[in-house]
């Protein structure tokens, strides 16, 4: 590292954001890999959300009195002042304390954190006793705010109340996560743990199962009934949500109309590559070809390990010092079967030190899955990893001497860091990392997929005509299903929980497809502007050392507007 900057005032307004986050809110501390607060829960009552917005409103305050000093600086204040306004216009709605979908909510988060809670030493197993035993504390403070947002007519869908319901379960009882993540108990760094400490273990982990019990009656008896079966949000919501996924602002019914184009130009690519593995054969053929050809079959989670681990070690080496900047210090990355069976992969950053905790390539296995074809894992390699969310989210916390602590390690904008991952799949394309046609038909099989859902997710919340594919006129569940069904080829579980997502989470997956569509607009434009002397290496150092912002402060950082 050459290029420092000095420490501005506007650097500790957005540090002192993150500090006062991080104090609050230990779930946050504990995924952004901060000591000193993984034996604690957050309260998650409406009396803890409202301070939450005061931290968001003090920090608001503090930026419109900031006097930038620099490039770096005017981002920040762009960035920082996008997703804080964005997140109170949602409070604003009434979504916070309602909040209760099949992924990344409050029902999810309390369990997730045991996965990157430490459980190295007999003294990170103790922490991890105490915080199995503030569970019931943060489960009782989740169901206040789900109570005060009903009172209040803000209940979720009945499918995502129906979802929270069953991944209550998973946690529930001697077979549920807490019982056996506290039986199974061993520290990694191969000592063993003491009787007492043990039985602290059970005692934490029989609080929880019956705090997630509890949740599940609540869901169960009072919620349920009074939950509407209508999943759409409707337009003006959904524009409030796409926001504060994205960082700017879409033409909702343009977005429909190119998802739909967009779809039909990657099946028609489909088309093509499927004749290159097949003469003559569709996509539906060509990938059931594929699937039956043993040297594309991986059997179990152990071998499905293995080879994720390989083909990310491969993906560093080959691109390190060639086509990205990749410091020593970010070229490690653990490849893992995660603990739930959920269904997705996903990434968790390293730790802020980047030696307490690598970052890690996640798979929820679904139930009962246990043949995996690599065909069409190999794009999700890269996205999840290098080129992808590894390369960008532990390059951004690497750059200590150019960015602020908020900048490297929390700030975090969807449309631009899943942007980016789809880029990157699409980028090891470009660079030869495809040519075998099994594997681009995996990688445009995951276009589709991503295309399809700007679709459904736009088409459905926004209450538009489904295309004629779709059948035409008003979306309803039965039209969503089949035309997930006809553009994605994942297992079925997997679709259902997709498709379940997509209604809870308006404008999230989308973003990933938008996200990339406006990375690709933000390279075009650089590289008009500058004709020969545009370098691609150089724009993606440019874009990744910025951190993930919204892509409206994307497109003028690298366009050079806050210059």
């Amino acid at each position: 590292m050459t290029e420092t900057r000095t420490p501005t005032a506007v650097d500790a307004i957005a540090d002192s954001y993150l500090d006062a986050w991080i104090e609050h809110d230990p779930l946050i501390a504990t995924y952004l890999g901060f000591p000193g607060h993984d034996a604690e829960m957050p309260e998650l009552s409406p009396e803890w959300l409202a301070e939450r917005s005061t931290i968001r409103q003090r920090a608001l305050r503090e930026l419109a009195g900031a006097a930038p000093v620099d490039r770096s600086d005017r981002i920040t204040v762009a960035a920082l002042r996008e997703e804080l306004e964005a997140v109170e216009a949602l409070r604003a709605a009434g979504t916070e304390e309602s909040d209760l979908k099949n992924i990344a909510s409050p029902l999810q988060s309390v369990r997730d954190c045991f996965d990157l809670t430490p459980v190295a030493t007999e003294s990170d197993w103790a922490t991890v006793a105490r915080r199995l035993g503030e569970v019931p504390k943060a489960i009782a403070g989740y169901t206040a705010s789900l109570r005060l947002a009903a009172s209040r007519g803000e209940v979720r869908p009945v499918r995502q109340i129906e979802a929270g319901i069953e991944q209550c379960g998973d946690n529930v009882g001697p077979s549920g996560f807490f019982a056996t993540f506290a039986a199974a108990a061993a520290p990694t760094d191969g000592g063993t743990l003491p009787e007492s400490l043990r039985a602290e273990l059970a005692r934490g982990a029989a609080a929880a199962s019956d705090a997630y019990a509890g949740l599940a009656e609540y869901l169960r008896d009072e919620l349920l009934p009074a939950a509407p079966a209508e999943d759409a949000v409707g337009r003006d919501l959904y524009a409030l949500h796409s926001r504060t996924f994205l960082g700017t602002q879409i033409d909702l019914e343009e977005t429909y109309a190119w998802g739909q184009d967009e779809l039909a130009r990657i099946r028609a690519r489909m088309v093509e590559t499927a004749g290159r593995i097949s003469r003559g054969a569709t996509p539906a053929e060509a990938m059931a070809l594929l699937n039956a050809d043993p040297a594309r079959t991986l059997h179990g989670t152990a071998a499905l390990k293995e080879w994720m681990q390989g083909k990310s070690d491969a993906a560093i080496a080959a691109l390190a010092d060639t086509h990205f900047d990749i410091p020593a210090e970010i070229r490690t990355l653990e490849c893992l079967i995660a603990p739930t069976q959920q269904g997705g992969i996903y990434y968790t950053g390293p730790s802020e030190d980047l030696v307490t905790r690598p970052g890690r390539m996640w798979w929820s296995v679904p139930k009962g899955e246990t043949e995996f074809a690599t065909w069409s894992e190999i794009s999700t390699v890269y996205h999840e990893g290098v080129p992808g969310h590894h390369l960008q989210i532990a390059q951004t916390a690497y750059r200590r001497n150019l960015l602020n602590r908020w900048r490297r390690l929390a700030s975090w904008v969807s449309g631009h860091g899943e942007g980016w991952a789809l880029y990157a799949e699409r980028l090891m394309e470009e660079l030869g990392f495809l040519d075998d046609p099994g594997d681009l038909m995996g990688m445009l099989d995951s276009q589709s997929f991503r295309a399809a859902r700007v679709v459904l997710d736009i088409g459905i919340h926004c209450q538009l005509p489904a295309p004629a594919s779709a059948g035409g006129g008003a979306w309803t569940y039965e039209k969503a299903w089949d035309f997930l069904a006809a553009n994605v080829s994942s297992s079925e579980g997997t679709r259902r929980f997709e498709l379940n997502r997509y209604l809870g989470w308006p404008g999230q997956a989308p973003s990933y497809k938008i996200g990339e569509r406006l990375w690709l607009q933000a390279r075009a434009e650089l590289q008009a502007r500058d004709g020969d002397a545009f370098d691609l290496k150089a724009f993606h150092r440019q874009a990744l050392d910025i951190g993930s912002v919204g892509l409206d402060v994307l497109h003028g950082a690298v366009l050079g507007e806050f210059d």
